[in-house]
């Protein structure tokens, strides 16, 4: 049976890759610190003789007995409350963390795959974003703290992969949406969603013209678990090229949840990109992927989920430090 270790593993991107890996027969060693991620995303996998669970930060050195195939990083704040309410943090496990499971990786033997994610091109001057473009990132900005931190985890990897010939992976995770996320981390859909069931407005930041192109979450793992499995070390956008404005986004899920809400507008974070949709072309030509989940059908089962939560999870606000994060 191989192993493999997967961080952030509570979380939500990494709960559904120890479910995809479990379903295809390893051994799971599951890590995090419970920073962001809840427990209660993996607990249906405790009972499993094949699933571990380890209550650890990967920025600290890293050690996992017996043999180890794979290691898929996925640990890392990934909302902007988060990275806003702990930046150091955030910029520790995209450098400390990395390279502790780089030198994991490299004493075991194992293969590394890391998350990256479309942020490494900021708020970018070409659209579609395609994998050669270098981005527009502002390093000083208060979205730097996790654009930077991705963008040294990738040289980093790719350090390792060049200098030692260690094998890594690079995905560049596009918006991705599904059950399990936090209704109140501040992404888009979540908060959308929280709103709407709350019987709230619906806030639109900027003028509702910015564009995201929306995964939905089993498409995303799909293609994180062929890429793995490939011989392309270099980064790989993975995500659903499908493209929308967020006014009408807002407009879509007030149709999909049957409210009555207005959509209310104030002003734009820094440095929030304007644009995001992949050019997946790389993706489906070396993994023979594409998302097959239409965002109708993704939403559907996400607001059945945000539907199933209990009334405290519903109202509960996490620390939200978004002024400072607002242009004066």
């Amino acid at each position: 049976m191989k192993r493999v270790l997967i961080t952030g593993a509570a979380g939500f991107l990494g709960s559904h890759l120890c479910d995809r890996f479990i379903k295809e027969g390893y051994h799971v060693m599951a890590m995090d610190n419970l920073i962001t991620g809840d427990l209660k995303n993996i607990e249906h996998l405790f009972p499993l003789s094949n699933f571990e669970f380890y209550n650890h930060d990967v920025s600290n050195f890293v050690h996992v007995s017996g043999d180890l195939d794979f290691i898929l990083h996925f640990a890392s704040p990934a909302s902007p409350i988060d990275y806003l309410k702990i930046p150091i943090q955030t910029l520790k496990v995209g450098s400390l963390g990395t390279h502790n499971l780089l030198g994991l990786a490299k004493s075991k033997g194992a293969r590394m795959l890391i998350a990256s994610t479309s942020e490494v091109y900021g708020d970018p001057e070409v659209h579609p974003q395609k994998e050669d473009y270098w981005g527009n990132v502002n390093p000083v900005g208060p979205r730097g703290v996790y654009d930077e931190a991705k963008r040294f985890q990738e040289a980093m990897t790719m350090a390792y992969h060049t200098y030692h010939g260690l094998e890594t992976r690079i995905v560049r995770i596009f918006n991705t949406y599904g059950p399990r996320m936090r209704l109140n981390d501040g992404r888009v859909l979540p908060a959308f969603i929280g709103q709407a069931l709350r019987g709230e407005d619906l806030t639109v930041f900027g003028d509702g013209s910015q564009t995201r192109s929306f995964c939905y979450v089993d498409d995303l793992v799909e293609g994180i678990y062929r890429l793995l499995h490939s011989d392309y070390a270099h980064p790989v956008n993975i995500g659903n090229p499908n493209e929308i404005t967020i006014g009408e986004f807002a407009e879509e899920i007030i149709k999909l949840t049957g409210t009555d809400q207005k959509v209310i507008y104030k002003e734009l974070p820094t440095d929030d990109p304007k644009k995001r949709q992949p050019d997946i072309s790389l993706a489906k030509d070396i993994l023979d992927w594409e998302p097959k989940v239409s965002r109708a059908e993704g939403l559907k089962i996400t607001y059945e989920y945000f539907k199933s939560l209990s009334e405290s999870e519903l109202y509960k606000k996490e620390h939200n430090n978004f002024e400072q994060y607002i242009k004066k």
